[in-house]
């Protein structure tokens, strides 16, 4: 089964806010806009995610290793890893979920409920 939102955005951390693009059984995407300056706390979760830069910078440390990713750049984050990041320049990334992200999806269901 799939779903399809057009729906809200919802914070993910000061300056960072994501919406979902659609989701199935077993991935889900989602955009992200992200301020220059902004900082996505470390963090671990046990979904695959890849981060696709869609415009900006962001420098992304995952299990203790700095990558820093820009337009057209992608980077694999494993499940259980942990990793944080920073915004260089003003962004927006799509992040790809595998299995998706059930919390997420719950956000989302319970705006379109309300």
């Amino acid at each position: 089964m799939s779903e399809m939102s057009g729906g809200g955005w919802f914070p993910i951390a000061p300056g960072i806010v994501r919406r979902t693009v659609a989701a199935g059984d077993q991935m889900m995407q989602m955009v992200v806009t992200l301020e220059a300056g902004a900082h996505l706390p470390l963090h671990a979760h046990s979904h695959e995610q890849v981060t696709h830069m869609l415009r900006g910078r962001l420098r992304l440390v995952v299990g203790g290793v700095p990558h820093e990713i820009g337009p057209g750049e992608s980077l694999l984050i494993p499940g259980g890893v942990p990793h944080e990041a920073d915004v260089l320049e003003e962004a927006l990334a799509l992040d790809t979920f595998s299995p998706p992200r059930e919390d997420l999806l719950a956000q989302d269901r319970g705006a379109r409920e309300s």
